[in-house]
């Protein structure tokens, strides 16, 4: 089978692979329909992921369906359309029984997927513990819009829980780019009083302005944030504050643009530690969320995709098949073309 396969040193290639086999009994052999990249990839290809192993498949937010189960696998079959969770977690141990399955104490629980065991930039991919990480997609719901279930979408949903959204409240996300975007769909689902979207990148916030997934847009290249935020607040800055950019300066523009007593959120992944002036924001008596996503939600999510209330379709700005996908890697990456998503299908599917 072709796979796109991490070598380290910024260096990726499609390769063939051999078809995965089951190892365990609660395996389950996915054909993959439609993968994407994401900027963990990315983060991967350079380095920045030290889990990552050199030789691994890469791709952890994809769709397909089940061609094979193991003998404990109870509710997923062969033929079953499914979203894949970025995360490998047992559904036992002491933080997978709390919700927190990026902690799962499994050797291979957390992020795994395309990271640290192969993934979904493939034709076919093993994934263990299938009953917890399979989700059945929807006869109504297709490939494209349940593709980015598993990662962004989660990533979106577990920004908005945690972010302990009201009705009256003022959100502000910073990034307009796809975490961001899921982030502002997901925490629509509160009925926030007002949604504010901030990023550099004018034409991501046009797409955000054009479908109405914000009530407000801010250039950060132009707007004087910091007063604008307080304009649109009374003077108080925003009860919430989800920072899924991943810059030194995102970071700090974060918290300071929250009101005192607000909740921070923190979704972006960072390729330098970030630092909390603690002087500088005394008084202001934040409170810090962070980590990386806890995707526990994947059929609450797709029920959201079904309702209609959850609608990516504008993420999707390019499409190509697998073969394809090293010119795809380098158009993400760069940004070029207005790309914002990508959607692979594999070759002559």
């Amino acid at each position: 089978m072709k796979a796109v396969v991490y070598h380290g040193n910024g260096r990726i290639g499609l390769e063939e692979r051999p078809i995965p086999e089951l190892r365990e009994d609660t395996d389950a052999l996915v054909e993959v329909t439609l993968t994407t990249i994401c900027s963990s990839d990315i983060h991967i290809k350079h380095g920045m992921v030290p889990k990552a192993k050199e030789g691994v498949i890469l791709g952890h937010e994809f769709v397909g369906k089940v061609v094979q189960t193991g003998s404990a696998v109870r509710k997923i079959q062969p033929g079953d359309r499914v979203a894949v969770n970025v995360e490998t977690f047992c559904g036992e141990c002491y933080f997978c029984k709390k919700g927190y399955v990026n902690n799962c104490q499994d050797k291979n629980g957390g992020w795994a997927l395309g990271c640290r065991i192969d993934g979904g930039q493939a034709e076919y991919v093993r994934i263990p513990y299938a009953d917890n990480g399979l989700t059945k997609i929807p006869a109504s719901v297709s490939d494209e819009a349940a593709l980015f279930t598993g990662d962004l979408l989660s990533t979106g949903y577990w920004a908005a829980k945690m972010a302990e959204i009201h009705p009256e409240d003022t959100v502000a996300v910073i990034g307009a780019g796809p975490a961001g975007i899921c982030t502002m769909l997901c925490a629509a689902l509160y009925h926030p009083a007002k949604l504010i979207a901030i990023d550099i990148d004018k034409q991501r916030l046009e797409v955000v302005k054009q479908k109405g997934i914000a009530d407000v847009v801010l250039d950060s290249g132009s707007d004087r944030i910091e007063e604008r935020i307080r304009e649109l607040t009374e003077g108080r800055g925003a009860d919430f504050v989800i920072e899924a950019a991943g810059t030194c300066e995102t970071f700090e523009l974060a918290w300071k643009i929250a009101r005192p007593n607000a909740v921070v959120g923190i979704v972006a992944m960072y390729e330098s530690p970030q630092i909390l002036p603690l002087p500088d924001m005394y008084g202001k008596n934040l409170t810090f969320k962070t980590g990386g996503v806890d995707a526990a939600d994947c059929k609450k999510i797709l029920e959201e995709i079904e309702k209609g209330n959850l609608n990516t379709e504008c993420m999707i700005t390019h499409r190509t098949a697998l073969e394809h996908s090293i010119e795809a890697y380098d158009i993400f990456e760069n940004k070029k073309e207005g790309v914002i998503k990508y959607a692979i299908r594999m070759r002559g599917k």
